[in-house]
Formats: C-alpha cells, structure tokens, sequence
C-alpha cells in the first residue's frame, strides 16, 4: 500500500521501493571495496533491473562517472531509447546537477533516493533542478527511502578514509 510521505505530499513510497533500494545499496557496497565513494543506482523498468552502477570516479579518472549515470546508460541501452519511459531509478543519495540534468533530459518519470547531499545537492539541498517547474519534463520524487542506511554507509567509509590518512 502506498503511503504519502509526511515531508511532502506529492512524494509517494510504494510497497516495493525498500527492496529496489536495498539492490542501490548493494551497489554501494561495491564502490566501497574499490575505495570509491559509496553511491549505488538501480534502473527498474517493469519490475526488473534494467541498468545498475555504483560511484568510479577514481577507477576511471571520468569525473562523470556516477552511481546515476551508469544505470541510465544501461537503461537507454537496454531498452534502445534514450527516452526512459517507464522506468523509476533508485539512488542511495540525493543526485547531484549533472545527474538530475541527466534524469530531466531522459525524461525519467521517477526518482526514489535515500541521504540527502547537503553538498552537492540538487533536490533541494543546495540547489533544486530536479522538481524545477520550469523545465518540460518533471520527474516525480521520493525521497528518504532507507536514509538512515545510506548515510551510515557514506559515514563510515569517509570515517575510514579520515583514519587512513
């Protein structure tokens, strides 16, 4: 049953979004072993994973290469069209400018992120281009789904990073 979040009531959680973002967070977990910052995405397009990825910044010196970026590529490229009807990708943390640009120009329908980014934001943390009303496309949100956890595990790896250096 879906349930209107107290914080804004056009954000709507559905039934299955823990479970989608428990997939994120998996990819998370992934970056973290390559000592990249643990980001994770999953695209879902009727009901299955159609593109996935997690932060490679440092393996590929790209600084485009995020958690959101690669899941959308997978997801143009599995459904070959670069318009991403259909499709709802989730993210541990809130996306950045170049990700929601991305998600907007996809036309995304809808977004589900965990943590807030107070910086580098773009859903309201810093700056608000994801829900612009301004742009053509609008991209529904749902925000805080599994927070706490996708913090924590930002947390503890730039803990970690702090006491290795």
């Amino acid at each position: 049953m879906a349930k209107l979040r107290p914080d804004n009531p056009d954000d709507i959680t559905l039934p299955e979004d823990e479970a989608w973002m428990r997939l994120a967070l998996a990819q998370a977990r992934q970056a973290v072993a390559l000592g990249e910052v643990p980001v994770g995405a999953v695209a879902v397009w009727q009901g299955q994973v159609i593109g996935a990825g997690f932060n490679r910044k440092e393996a590929t010196n790209d600084p485009t290469s995020h958690a959101e970026m690669y899941a959308l590529q997978q997801a143009a490229a599995f459904l070959q069209n670069w318009r991403l009807l259909d499709v709802t990708l989730y993210c541990t943390l809130e996306p950045c400018p170049m990700c929601a640009g991305a998600m907007i120009q996809a036309r995304l329908p809808r977004l589900v992120y965990g943590g807030k980014d107070s910086k580098f934001g773009a859903d309201g943390s810093i700056v608000s281009i994801i829900r612009a009303d301004r742009f053509n496309h609008r991209v529904a949100v749902t925000a805080g789904v599994l927070a706490d956890e996708s913090v924590a595990l930002l947390q503890e790896f730039f803990t970690i990073l702090r006491e290795d250096k």
